[in-house]
């Protein structure tokens, strides 16, 4: 008899957070362009932040295992997609992405996700990466 179980979606999240350093900067302003646009966060030092990041996965209710994927995996690409990447790391220096482009937290929500959809098993599932850079400022993206 075939299984006529309905399947249900379902979103599930993943929290994690990481610290890092950046320098919001563009090669394509001028030094003064850049200290209009970025302010103080364009210090030639830098700063830092304690970031906090949400994972959202959307899709089927597998009616055997009863989960969307399995939350060990979902931990496990997060653990490489942004903890080994970024934490404790200079996102400017030390992340290749952010060589050529500012280290905006936009750019880092792209590149988390960009990092995730290339290691999950079913990349499709991935619905959206929201980056708490503080308490006030906060990206969503969606791909």
């Amino acid at each position: 008899m075939a299984n006529t179980e309905k399947l249900y979606k379902a979103y599930l999240t993943r929290r994690t957070t990481f610290s890092a350093a950046h320098r919001l900067h563009s090669k394509d302003l001028t030094d003064d362009e850049n200290r209009r646009i970025y302010g103080k966060c364009n210090h030639p030092n830098g700063h830092g932040h304690n970031y906090v990041v949400e994972v959202m996965l959307c899709g089927p209710v597998d009616p055997i295992s009863g989960m969307v994927v399995n939350m060990t995996d979902l931990k496990d690409w997060i653990e490489v997609a942004v903890m080994k990447s970024m934490d404790h790391k200079n996102l400017d220096k030390d992340v290749e992405f952010f060589h050529n482009r500012p280290s905006t937290t936009e750019n880092v929500a792209i590149f988390i996700w960009n990092s995730l959809r290339q290691i999950m098993k079913e990349p499709e599932l991935l619905y959206e990466v929201k980056i708490y850079e503080t308490e006030k400022n906060i990206v969503t993206f969606r791909g």
